[in-house]
């Protein structure tokens, strides 16, 4: 009988002699795959240290922030663009780190230049009820174009990148599919509420907030009050959440900001909706339009010009990879062969503007840390 593995090495082909060293690899994968078996089911998970777990982790705002995806899927009647959103990769790899005694990975079979394609292989497996479920499926190397014919991609970065999200979007499906529902619902209703609630900030701040964040990367109040369906003043904490979602994704280029926002004339800025004063239901009241919107800024090249916030959010990207105080020196080892030069202090800290605006998204973007590593092996090898 020929098993799915055999019909894979067939593919790939296989070496007419196997080395010693390739037994011992070979040896060494089965006996740790069946230690983890057995260490997994003597050492049970507790369920409710699980839930418990859970919930703290899902009370945090770091988590919530990044617990949703959003993207563009067509446009309805009134051409208003359909945005899709539903849990992301971050919250499916924190529950299965809570859930205890999980295994997930996604893995490239198979790369075929001529063909444009890479075989892929992502699962998740609980080792403890040795529940397991796995997807081969193929990558194209090609990036879909608006209104136009898909772009071949030949750099070797692109072609990882690609690689990399769609595996995560198959790990994702993979670990949601092996826990408990109730499990996974509870955490995205928590993650729901610690979104609205915002960290305890009264909703009027948390809407100038989001009204300011959107206005630096171009976004104009008109065009959120338009994705919402209402004005500010009349927006809830569950809209403000929403925003916080879509504002995610397109920091992620998950969607740019011209899907996800149709555009608008009328223009107002954050400092207009601080000044307004509170309706009756204590939010901030309507603002008042301003006559122009700002010229963006160029981001500046000066090392040890990021700000806070690009270092806050790079150094999460890195969290999410398993990175601790104690990896520094690792984290900014990579940031080097990132950005190609070295730090003269610090991680965050030395980096540019522009260099964080870059580095960021291709952290946050990759599965896990293993990705990291091939990802800086392909750029130290050679790759642009």
């Amino acid at each position: 009988m020929t098993t799915q593995l055999d019909h894979i090495a067939s593919r790939v082909g296989s070496p007419d002699r196997m080395g010693q060293a390739t037994a011992v690899e070979q040896a060494r994968a089965v006996a740790e795959v069946q230690a983890r078996v057995i260490v997994a089911q003597q050492c049970p998970r507790s369920v409710d240290a699980a839930v418990r777990a859970m919930r703290e982790a899902c009370a945090q705002m770091q988590l919530a922030e990044r617990a949703f995806y959003a993207y563009p899927r067509g446009k309805d009647r009134n051409g208003k663009p359909i945005i899709i959103s539903g849990p992301s990769v971050h919250l499916a790899r924190e529950l299965a780190r809570v859930w205890g005694n999980c295994e997930y990975s996604v893995n490239e079979l198979r790369r075929d230049d001529k063909a444009g394609q890479s075989e892929m292989l992502a699962y998740a497996w609980d080792l403890e009820t040795n529940t397991r479920n796995s997807a081969v499926f193929i990558v194209p190397h090609f990036r879909d174009r608006s209104g136009g014919t898909p772009q071949q991609l030949t750099d070797m970065r692109d072609i990882y990148e690609t690689n990399a999200n769609n595996g995560a979007r198959r790990v994702r499906e993979a670990i949601f599919n092996v826990l408990p529902v109730w499990f996974t619902e509870e955490a995205k209703e928590l993650c729901t509420k610690t979104l609205a609630n915002g960290g305890g900030k009264p909703l009027a701040q948390r809407i100038a907030d989001s009204v300011e964040a959107f206005e630096k990367i171009g976004v104009r109040v008109a065009q959120l009050e338009a994705r919402i369906g209402s004005e500010t003043g009349d927006w809830t904490p569950q809209d403000v959440a929403q925003l916080g979602i879509l504002f995610t994704s397109i920091r992620r280029n998950e969607i740019s900001k011209d899907e996800a926002f149709p555009p608008a004339d009328k223009g107002v800025t954050a400092a207009d909706i601080g000044a307004a004063p509170a309706n009756g239901n204590g939010h901030a009241g309507v603002p008042v339009p301003a006559a122009t919107a700002p010229a963006e800024r160029t981001l500046s090249t000066e090392p040890g010009s990021s700000t806070s916030d690009q270092q806050k959010r790079l150094w999460g990207a890195f969290t999410d990879l398993g990175f601790t105080r104690d990896d520094r020196a690792e984290a900014r080892a990579a940031c080097e062969t990132l950005t190609g030069r070295k730090m003269a202090r610090g991680t965050m800290e030395n980096l540019s503007e522009a260099e964080a605006q870059d580095v960021a998204p291709r952290i946050e973007k990759l599965a896990d840390r293993a990705a990291l590593v091939a990802l800086l092996a392909e750029i130290a090898g050679g790759t642009p």
